[in-house]
């Protein structure tokens, strides 16, 4: 997997035309985020050291790598990634849903790496991630980064990336948590833009995921780990405090019901 390199610049004349045009645009979305110096972040992606600008509605500041155009997100995939200096995605059939241009310069050329969308032009498959016409056990790794709160019956959507994945298999996700509330918020009857962007925080979300996202993905199968790193470590990588990748494995054999699982535990 190729890695993109970049000197870092050090003064704004030594910048190329993509920072400049990334700081232009960052200027003119919300020039407040220039009001005062700030503190220079570190992308692992492409190793540029120095300002970061904000992204997203209403924006983030210090979210995206003036150099290869990361969010948080990304940078926090790629730690997972690279972590203890290997490649974890070495060698692996990854099917990525909904694939950021960041993460797919990074695969470019890789003849694993599929990619999936309903609506997206250029994706190897154009499919419906509720009912993906593609064979069972076909993957090692699936990607799907802040795509389930888009979905209305992500329920759906977890089960068929358990069947798509091979046995030992695992699913990397992302999406809005609200760290503060252990049930998830949705209502179905929720659906002007304006009240989904009060209720949900985006127009096109139709739930804000509570800690409960990992009981879903339990319950569709799936055993659930969480990545993240230090709050050093997200200071220092433009990272967002309140989120983390989940790790959903398929397991070798079948994982029993959630119900059992917590008997278990109590029992124990």
């Amino acid at each position: 997997m190729q890695r993109i390199t970049v000197t870092t610049p050090t003064s704004p004349n030594a910048r190329t035309w993509t920072q400049r045009r990334r700081l232009a645009a960052a200027w003119l979305a919300d020039r407040r985020q220039f009001a005062e110096p700030r503190l220079p972040r570190t992308c692992p992606i492409c190793g540029y050291t120095g300002t970061f600008v904000s992204v997203g509605h209403p924006p983030r500041w210090d979210a995206r790598c003036l150099n290869c155009g990361s969010r948080e997100r990304h940078r926090l995939l790629w730690l997972w990634i690279t972590e203890g200096g290997g490649n974890k995605l070495a060698g692996k059939h990854i099917l990525h849903f909904a694939p950021e241009k960041v993460m797919a310069r990074l695969m470019r050329g890789n003849p694993l790496y599929e990619t999936a969308d309903l609506h997206q032009p250029g994706v190897t498959h154009k499919v419906d991630i509720t009912q993906v016409a593609l064979a069972d056990a076909s993957y090692d790794l699936v990607i799907a980064n802040h795509v389930l709160e888009h979905i209305p019956d992500d329920r759906a959507a977890m089960r068929e990336l358990l069947r798509l994945l091979r046995p030992g298999g695992m699913a990397l996700l992302t999406t809005p948590i609200n760290a503060s509330r252990q049930e998830t918020y949705e209502n179905p009857a929720i659906t002007a833009p304006a009240e989904r962007h009060a209720h949900f925080s985006a127009e096109d979300h139709v739930r804000y995921y509570g800690l409960d996202f990992a009981n879903r993905l339990a319950e569709a199968g799936f055993t659930v780990t969480t990545f993240r790193v230090t709050p050093e470590e997200e200071v220092h990588y433009g990272l967002l405090r309140n989120e983390w990748l989940y790790l959903a494995t398929k397991e070798t054999s079948p994982a029993p019901p959630a119900g059992e699982v917590k008997a278990r535990e109590r029992r124990g």
